[in-house]
């Protein structure tokens, strides 16, 4: 998957192409308006991801411009703005989906996951299932082996992540960047304290221990050695 990102904040640009490489996207960066237009224009992506406030030209006249010329990319607008009318207005110029800074990256990339999919016809499983542990998605309720888990909404992105990732190592800067938003202080130890709360709750009952620690490599959900 190839995605256009238009945002001329540095620090957001660092955090949401961090986080689509280690995804396996590929993902172009322009800094400015016209620099972005020029790129969706001229280059297939599967989707972009635009600021509204940007240099040279601003991302509704940038959007407005894509469809004016018939380019179909679906488009994820970022923008700190959050008002009602806002949103509106961003739809109206073109846009198909808005979400305001700060963000959760794992937030982000469920859109575009979601924009692609659309965009193809292809549909998104409603849950997420891994030897015996469930998670709906439409209902956001967790299961294992019938019985139910409360998780707080933090921990079930955790919790999602590694349900996505079951049987693939995922590093604690590969988790701050998909759960937390880029405005995460890396040097405190919230990882490790929010994966001993998940393993409490996913793992205490139960014989069989699915979240493993990966001694200096990370974290992984899958079954007993």
């Amino acid at each position: 998957m190839r995605l256009l990102l238009v945002e001329d904040d540095i620090k957001i640009a660092s955090f949401v192409i961090k986080g689509f490489e280690a995804g396996g996207y590929a993902i172009d960066h322009a800094a400015d308006g016209e620099e972005g237009l020029h790129l969706a224009l001229s280059e297939p992506y599967d989707a972009a991801i635009v600021d509204i406030m940007l240099p040279k030209l601003d991302g509704l006249t940038l959007i407005e411009k894509m469809r004016d010329a018939r380019v179909a990319t679906p488009v994820i607008i970022l923008s700190a703005r959050s008002s009602v009318d806002d949103r509106i207005k961003g739809l109206q110029k073109g846009s198909d989906d808005y979400l305001t800074k700060p963000f959760a990256f794992s937030e982000l990339l469920a859109r575009i996951q979601a924009l692609i999919r659309r965009a193809s016809g292809a549909t998104e499983p409603t849950r997420l299932v891994f030897r015996g542990l469930s998670m709906n998605m439409i209902t956001r309720e967790v299961e294992r082996s019938g019985k139910k888990i409360e998780l707080q909404p933090l921990e079930f992105s955790l919790l999602e992540y590694l349900m996505r990732n079951a049987e693939r190592v995922v590093s604690k800067t590969m988790i701050m960047e998909h759960v937390w938003d880029y405005n995460f202080d890396p040097m405190t130890n919230v990882v490790e304290a929010r994966i001993s709360r998940l393993r409490d709750k996913i793992d205490r009952d139960f014989p069989e221990k699915l979240i493993h620690t990966i001694r200096g490599v990370g974290y992984v959900l899958k079954k007993n050695d």
